[in-house]
């Protein structure tokens, strides 16, 4: 039977997130309902929220959830009620890219998670008053209470783990690390440089600093979390409101450049400065999604000496294997995203929006 629940809805594109209740279909086959013990926020959540991506709104967002399996629809098997998830991106589990182990990259991808609003087979997952409102986010939604699920998005996870404690590993912080893990592969001796110091960009400086890479920089424009990027693991800092990216970067790798630079600002003028400072045969991750259709201009014969620009969803995880290792390593203290996170009450959405707009928190999770 369909289930009443409370949810952040946003009416419009700008409008706030408005707390409501809504009603949750049935789970499906593939799908399980949870409820929600914390979910991350997450830029992408503000900016389908603002308008600026055509996603199907009054709608619910959210995709970093962590929770709790309350019941399963037909045919799921990896999950059962009780079991703790953390949850992630949805795919279709059959395409090419899905079946070679690279689920980011499904065929589906862009209709399934970011802009879709429903199931594949065109169904709602959430109604308000009998209406249909956009959800089946990331295969989740799960700005809410209580989240109708893809089997796809779930990851079962050590229930000993605080959900609180790892909610944004689902997006943000796989983001973060599989640009180094999974793209760049330091090798021993390795100079990487991590361009914006959020929530991606930290993650990012913390899984270089497991990796053989010697020189691993941080630019920004906030000295506070420059100097939280030392303490997380960065050789150096660069100040990009007090010096020139691109010189500085030279400077630091004696004149080489960087062999490899994760973007996650979402600027083209930042994305242009990355691509300046490579080192032959280096390689640029391009993390940060600026508005589609936005264009940047490259210095093609800068390119020429082997050098690489490579776009990046989510890391390229494999979700089932590289979530519990993420938590393994922040069990551990090996991974301390810990430093990361403030904490809010679900109530106090709207301000934690503010803060993470103004800068004043790095990783807003709202907690239930």
């Amino acid at each position: 039977m369909p289930s009443t629940t409370r949810a952040a809805v946003v009416e419009s594109g700008g409008a706030p997130f408005t707390l409501t209740d809504v009603e949750l279909d049935e789970p499906g086959p593939g799908e399980a309902l949870v409820r929600m013990v914390a979910t991350g926020l997450c830029h992408t959540d503000l900016g389908v929220a603002s308008g600026g991506l055509p996603f199907p709104l009054p709608g619910v967002l959210g995709h970093e959830g962590a929770g709790v399996v309350e019941a399963v629809g037909p045919h799921v098997t990896g999950v059962a009620p009780g079991d703790h998830v953390v949850l992630s991106f949805t795919s279709c589990g059959g395409c090419h890219n899905c079946r070679d182990g690279h689920p980011a990259y499904c065929a589906t991808w862009l209709p399934l998670n970011l802009i879709g609003g429903r199931r594949a087979d065109g169904t709602s997952t959430i109604s308000r008053d009998g209406v249909p409102l956009g959800g089946h986010f990331f295969g989740q939604s799960s700005f809410a209470e209580r989240a109708l699920v893809d089997e796809r998005s779930l990851v079962k996870v050590d229930p000993n783990v605080q959900l609180e404690s790892i909610a944004p590993l689902g997006c943000g912080v796989q983001t973060g690390v599989g640009a180094v893990w999974n793209v760049l592969k330091p090798e021993a001796g390795s100079s990487l440089v991590v361009l914006g110091a959020g929530a991606v960009g930290l993650s990012a400086v913390m899984a270089a600093a497991l990796t053989p890479a010697t020189t691993v920089i941080a630019v920004d424009k906030i000295a506070e979390r420059l100097e939280l990027a030392r303490e997380l693991g960065a050789t150096h800092t660069v100040n990009a409101a007090e010096a020139d990216v691109t010189e500085a970067v030279l400077a630091l790798t004696d004149g080489r450049g960087a062999d490899g630079v994760v973007e996650t600002t979402g600027s083209v003028a930042v994305l242009r400065k990355g691509a300046d400072t490579l080192a032959p045969r280096g390689t640029l991750v391009v993390v940060g999604a600026p508005p589609f259709g936005t264009e940047v201009a490259l210095d093609v014969n800068a390119l020429l000496p082997g050098k690489k620009v490579v776009g990046l969803t989510l890391g390229d995880s494999e979700t089932q294997t590289a979530i519990p290792a993420l938590v393994a390593l922040v069990q551990d203290g090996r991974l301390p995203l810990h430093r990361l996170i403030s904490h809010y009450p679900f109530a106090d959405i709207e301000r934690a929006v503010r803060d993470m707009s103004a800068g004043k928190t790095i990783k807003p999770v709202l907690t239930f």
